[in-house]
Formats: C-alpha cells, sequence, structure tokens
C-alpha cells in the first residue's frame, strides 16, 4: 500500500486540505477535550455536519460556540451519550435514528484512561465497558442508518475506531474473557491495553462483516500519536509505566492538532476510499500487535459483546 504522503508531523488541517465533506454527517464520540475538539473542528471546516456526542453537554455547548465563532458556516450539534451506560447508549441512537438525518462517518473516539478497578452501572469494569462495549453497541445501532445514507447518497460510509500503540500493553492473553469482572486480576494499564485492542478487533470483525454483506461502509482503526491530554492524567491515571511509554511514545509528543491528524485523515481523504480493516499511525497503514490481527480473537469479541448486550437487553425488559 502506498504512503499518503503524509507523516506524524502533519496536521488535521493540513491532511484535509482541499476537501470538501459538504452534505456528509459524521458523528464523534468524546468532543469535550483533546483530539477530540480538534476533529469535530477540521470537520466542521471541511463542511460536515458534526454532531458531538458527549457526556458533558454543558462543556460541548461552550465549545460548539467556539467553533462557530470561528467557522460562520459551521454546521455543529451536540447530543448526550454516556458511553459507561447502555441505556444512554440505546437512548441516544434511537434520538439520532428517529431524527432522519443521514450518518456518512461515525468516529469512535471518546475514551479513557488507566484508572482503579470500577464497574460501570451494567456492572461491567469500566474501561472495557465504556472503550469497547459502549462504542460496539452504538455502532450496532447507528448501522442500519448508515446503510440507508450509502445507498441513498452513493458515498461510501465510513467507521473509525480511535485506539492506541498502548494495545501491545494488553494482558498476556489479549482479552479476559473469563475476569473481565475480576478485581483480583485487574490491572489499570494492561485493562487500558485489553480496550484498545477490544477497539481493534471490533473494527477488523465489522469490515470482514460489511465485505461479506456487500455494504459500501469501511471500518479501521488507528493510534492517533502520544498526546498529553487527560487520558495520561497523573492525577487520574497514576505515573505511565515506563515500558508503555517506550511503547507509545514514537517518535515524540505531537500537538493536539497532530494528534487529530490520523483521525481526520481515515474519516474523509479520498486516499483511503475502499480500504478496510486496517490500523493506521501517523496517516499511513502501519502493523497492530500479532493479537490485533487475530481473527479468532475478533470473533471471540465479537460474539461475546453479544453476549453481554444481549444479556442487558433481558435485565431491561
Amino acid at each position: 500500500m502506498c504512503s499518503s504522503g503524509f507523516s506524524w508531523s502533519s496536521t488535521a488541517e493540513e491532511v484535509t486540505q482541499g476537501i470538501h465533506g459538504t452534505g456528509l454527517t459524521a458523528i464523534v464520540t468524546g468532543t469535550t477535550h483533546g483530539i477530540g475538539i480538534e476533529t469535530a473542528r477540521v470537520l466542521a471546516l471541511r463542511g460536515v455536519h458534526v454532531i458531538m456526542a458527549v457526556r458533558n453537554v454543558i462543556a460541548a455547548k461552550a465549545i460548539k460556540e467556539t467553533i462557530l465563532k470561528e467557522i460562520s458556516t459551521a454546521k455543529v450539534d451536540v447530543m448526550e451519550l454516556d458511553l459507561s451506560s447502555m441505556a444512554s447508549v440505546r437512548k441516544f441512537a434511537l434520538d439520532f435514528n428517529s431524527s432522519g438525518l443521514p450518518l456518512n462517518i461515525l468516529i469512535n473516539n471518546a475514551g479513557i484512561g488507566a484508572s482503579p478497578f470500577t464497574l460501570s452501572k451494567n456492572n461491567i469494569e469500566l474501561l472495557f465497558a465504556t472503550n469497547h462495549l459502549g462504542h460496539f453497541l452504538l455502532t450496532n445501532l447507528l448501522l442500519d442508518t448508515m446503510k440507508k445514507t450509502t445507498i441513498e447518497s452513493k458515498i461510501e460510509g465510513r467507521i473509525v475506531n480511535v485506539s492506541s500503540d498502548g494495545h501491545h500493553y494488553t494482558y498476556p492473553e489479549g482479552i479476559l474473557f473469563d475476569k473481565i469482572n475480576d478485581e483480583s486480576s485487574y490491572e489499570k494499564w494492561h485493562a487500558y491495553g485489553q480496550s484498545k485492542l477490544a477497539n481493534i478487533l471490533h473494527a477488523n470483525e465489522l469490515a470482514t462483516r460489511l465485505k461479506e454483506d456487500g455494504v459500501d461502509i469501511t471500518a479501521n482503526s488507528l493510534h492517533p500519536g502520544s498526546i498529553i491530554t487527560n487520558i495520561y492524567n497523573p492525577e487520574t491515571s497514576g505515573s505511565v509505566p515506563t515500558d508503555l511509554i517506550k511503547m507509545i511514545v514514537n517518535p515524540q509528543i505531537k500537538s493536539i492538532q497532530q494528534g487529530a491528524a490520523t483521525t481526520c485523515y481515515v474519516a474523509l481523504h479520498p486516499h483511503v476510499k475502499g480500504i478496510s480493516g486496517e490500523y493506521f499511525s501517523d496517516n499511513n497503514v502501519a502493523k497492530a500487535s500479532s493479537l490485533a490481527m487475530n481473527t479468532d480473537l475478533a470473533k471471540k469479541l465479537w460474539d461475546f459483546s453479544m453476549k453481554i448486550i444481549d444479556y442487558n437487553t433481558q435485565e431491561q425488559l
């Protein structure tokens, strides 16, 4: 696969220069911090109608106003979404699907960093619940709208999972299927790596299924680069292990503008058309870990995730 012509130092504005996204609608999760804000801003700058899917609606509305002051033609809306709550994910999807809006691009960007063992509202380990399961459910619930949009618009749909090279730092087994909620097996940085590995496996299996269905939607994952954001906040996550730092800080810390570049590139650039099931870094196709490329593990995670979602649905009935 040929080089994009961009590198680790390219910014989100640079990789989308000259691209017209007018007429496209994108949902971006987690747009109140760091690269999420920049992703929303640059997509809006290129004419995309951006739906900011956020936990903190007040903060998001302030960011929306800032974007509108800079870009008078921007189309930006705010919708509440708490990815750690399946009820919230279901409500968001129902509200969006009922709105009649098209959906061309879904960027699963939101994420939380390493934290002490906590259970979500659905009694699932919080990192796995927020970083993977919430996005997995959201994607499934929005897929019919995306399919309808691609058929009607004849424009390729794109699903983008923001992962991390931290996926290399998962547990030796990859995913602790039998111990997801086991506090005694929990190690926060491995749990973070596990959730980021899940992002890649999800995108890969989804890409396979979309291709088998003959649907014109791609699914890819990416490493945004090493950025100092709230994900790596020492106050909330503690000091980062030295070996993890060596793994992800390569070659150096990026600015927010550079950190959002790969997301915007994969979401918008014509060069990515038809590419699916790949892992990107520094605006180019990159190599993920052997666990991330394990198709059996991806299928197992898909089935495991579906079982949790189905069980939760039964609990709600």
